[in-house]
């Protein structure tokens, strides 16, 4: 079996809405823009873009604006002569002209610089650059796809983006929704990465995730997105004993620890953790249910049994389903917290 990452994936209706919007403007060749959250998949929308359009058997190059310094940028993308700055000994090709008859995407595009847009409006206007450090006029045909997570006319408003450039790359824009408004998408995409994170594993087969697992995806808001989506879902793949029972670990935070530094109850929790005078855990959370006195005879094996059972099923509740961290919530063995499931025949699907 194999599992593509550069996929796109889903069915609701805001998905489908997408997917037409894209394959509307694919063929027209004019610069376009991607906009959404972080992690809402803009790059694959882009390669889309690009791979549906005439320029499909060309070069597909990708730059993130945000990964240079601005001087960096402008050599990076329009190339450099010999003696443009120290250590330019030869001439280089910049991204635009690697990317000639081809597409180019402009990842994070709201944060290059002016000089850097000024630059870009002229390759866009008209198809020719110069090289930094250089006169010559060098004429390219390249498609540019913009991509960001930020306000761009809010931006342009604020100075900090040219409004010109902006007319010219927004001859459409493509907004991506968030996960939280792809409901339908949240348990197919899961199980898509859940699967290849299981064949990358080698278990024989993928169990799935349970029905807490299940339900505690849909309740999630997602800040992250796709890319939270894909992580939560491969973490709790990996965090399973085996591919035998449905997955139903999730660990949402992974920084989540009372050892975490700077959390400020990082203190109080090895304060009540803390062993007393005789070596042991005291246990000062533990409520006071218990009567002092009992008007019916009662079942000391029977009432414990009750009892271990909802601690079990409150350890559960407290850590997703991840076995794991509730037997270590309950300072016992894997193997015990396994078997005590078993024993109380808890339902962990």
């Amino acid at each position: 079996m194999n599992f593509q990452s550069d996929q796109i994936i889903g069915s609701s209706p805001a998905f489908l809405d997408l997917m037409d919007k894209i394959s509307r403007a694919a063929p027209l060749d004019r610069p376009l823009l991607v906009v959404g959250e972080r992690g809402t998949g803009k790059e694959l929308i882009a390669a889309r873009l690009h791979f549906l359009s005439k320029r499909w058997d060309q070069v597909f190059q990708k730059m993130n604006c945000a990964a240079l310094a601005p001087t960096l940028l402008e050599s990076e993308l329009f190339g450099y002569e010999p003696g443009a700055f120290t250590g330019a000994r030869n001439r280089r090709a910049g991204r635009f002209e690697a990317a000639h008859d081809g597409s180019l995407f402009l990842d994070e595009i709201g944060t290059m610089a002016m000089q850097a847009q000024e630059k870009l409006l002229r390759v866009v206007e008209y198809g020719e650059l110069e090289r930094v450090g250089g006169s010559e006029t060098v004429h390219i045909d390249v498609r540019v796809i913009g991509a960001t997570n930020i306000d761009l006319p809010a931006a342009a408003d604020a100075g900090d983006f040219r409004h010109d450039l902006l007319d010219r790359l927004a001859f459409d824009v493509i907004t991506v929704p968030p996960l939280r408004e792809r409901r339908e998408d949240i348990l197919t995409l899961a199980n898509h990465f859940g699967s290849a994170m299981a064949h990358e594993l080698e278990w024989l087969t993928f169990p799935g995730f349970s029905k807490p697992a299940t339900e505690a995806m849909l309740d999630y808001s997602w800040p992250g997105n796709i890319r939270e989506l894909k992580s939560v879902a491969e973490r709790a793949v990996y965090s399973c004993w085996d591919g035998e029972e449905p997955v139903c670990g999730l660990v949402f935070d992974p920084f989540d620890s009372p050892y975490r530094p700077g959390i400020a109850g990082a203190n109080t929790a090895i304060t009540r953790n803390a062993t007393n005078e005789h070596g042991s855990t005291p246990n000062t959370d533990a409520p006071d249910t218990l009567p002092s006195s009992f008007d019916h005879p009662v079942s000391l094996k029977k009432e414990t049994a009750a009892f271990e059972k909802k601690l079990i099923e409150a350890a559960l509740t407290s850590n997703r389903y991840n076995q794991r961290a509730a037997s270590k919530w309950l300072e016992i063995s894997y193997d015990q917290f396994r078997h005590a499931i078993k024993k109380h025949n808890i339902d962990c699907s």
